[in-house]
């Protein structure tokens, strides 16, 4: 059965990879919820969000040629993506300035939304190998993959030194393939 997954993925991937519409409409069926979800959970806005998907999808089709199974899953890299392009997004001077223009209403509204994203990520059971890490390691993976912060931004606000701040990256991804594997 697993074979016949990765089978049909690897036929997924060389399709995407040769220009089919139908794969990517494919791709986008499987994947957008929960990529939709990973940006969400970044940005905390909707509409936002909703454009960041596109763009992220934009990004699959012009670089899907650059993929390689060698070096890692279709899902991983894809949700790379997504991480990639809402922290983008987080931190360009657009987005600052919204932020210091939002109402408190909108906040409060941002905020129950967000609510109804986290079962995204947790059909994937993400957050279940999550929560098995050590704590040290599980602080970090939260901060980085959950809520958009970078190694540096870690270390300057939770006063924690950037090596140590890169050992623990480093140590539970570790324990998250041992999981995942």
């Amino acid at each position: 059965m697993e074979n016949s997954l990765l089978d049909a993925q690897a036929q997924l991937i060389l399709a995407l990879q040769a220009g089919d519409e139908n794969s990517f409409q494919i791709l986008y069926d499987s994947y957008s919820a929960v990529l939709f979800g990973i940006i969400y959970r970044i940005v905390a806005d909707q509409d936002d969000a909703e454009n960041l998907l596109q763009d992220c999808f934009i990004k699959v089709w012009q670089n899907i040629a650059r993929y390689d199974p060698e070096k890692g899953k279709l899902a991983t890299w894809l949700f790379n993506i997504a991480r990639n392009t809402a922290i983008d997004f987080k931190r360009s001077k657009y987005f600052n300035q919204k932020l210091k223009n939002q109402n408190i209403e909108n906040l409060v509204g941002e905020h129950m939304d967000q609510a109804v994203t986290l079962p995204l990520i947790d059909t994937l059971g993400l957050r279940q190998l999550v929560e098995k890490l050590t704590p040290v390691c599980r602080e970090v993976i939260e901060w980085m993959y959950f809520e958009g912060y970078t190694q540096q931004e870690i270390a300057d606000q939770k006063g924690i030194p950037l090596g140590t701040v890169k050992s623990r990256t480093r140590l539970a991804l570790k324990e998250l393939r041992a999981y995942y594997n």
